[in-house]
């Protein structure tokens, strides 16, 4: 029998590379799991009708999602519940719209760069800074609802991550990312230059994704491209 024919000399077959992934059977992404979660709410508002809730000493027009799960500080001792779920309902389709692209593109990144935990971390802790913020400066009776806040942590985290990594401003218009966060999130979180405009969640949401970023950044130092 020649040498090559036995056993133990003959080359062991070629290993497949390894493969990753998540978890086994199906499952979504923190990222899609919200933004499903602000979708259906989003047709609950619209199919859910209008009526007449009380408003300090009158009475004002609404839905009923937004009422109750919309943070309002006159009625926050009432709702504690509402600095959270305020961050999923929204005021209209643009506004969903605008929120949801830049989280299904912002923070799939951020995701994919420090992981699905931290990323819920900055997420939830940056709207809820931002709505304790809107609680402290924001009208009483006013009703602050959008994922604003959560989505300027994570545009402020991966500003500082990655302030020189080349985005589409609208799909078309390539520019770094610092420039997009200076001129246009900076931009919406000036106090009274857009009206209707919760500027406090804006700058709250975006204080805690700066200073996570820092963090992230030292932990991540030499992997990540800048």
């Amino acid at each position: 029998m020649p040498l090559n024919d036995r056993d133990y000399m003959r080359r062991p077959p070629a290993q497949e590379p390894q493969r990753y992934r998540i978890s086994s059977g199906f499952g979504l992404s923190p990222v899609l799991a919200i933004i499903i979660a602000n979708i259906m709410l989003y047709i609950a508002v619209l199919v859910s009708g209008e009526g007449r809730y009380p408003w300090g000493a009158g009475e004002i027009l609404g839905d009923r999602f937004t009422y109750y799960l919309g943070l309002i500080p006159y009625y926050f001792t009432e709702r504690p519940w509402t600095i959270f779920t305020s961050m999923f309902i929204h005021a209209g389709f643009l506004h969903i719209l605008g929120n949801m692209l830049i989280l299904f593109f912002f923070g799939s990144f951020l995701s994919r760069l420090v992981g699905s935990g931290r990323f819920l971390l900055v997420y939830f802790i940056g709207g809820l800074a931002g709505n304790a913020l809107y609680l402290l400066l924001g009208d009483s009776l006013s009703i602050a609802v959008g994922a604003s806040g959560a989505v300027y942590a994570i545009a402020g985290a991966l500003v500082v991550l990655v302030p020189r990594v080349r985005v589409l401003l609208w799909f078309f218009f390539p520019m770094p990312l610092w420039v997009v966060v200076l001129v246009f999130f900076v931009l919406w979180s000036i106090p009274g230059l857009f009206p209707d405009i919760a500027w406090q969640a804006h700058i709250g949401g975006l204080a805690v994704g700066l200073i996570a970023g820092y963090f992230f950044r030292r932990r991540l130092r030499g992997i990540i491209y800048r």
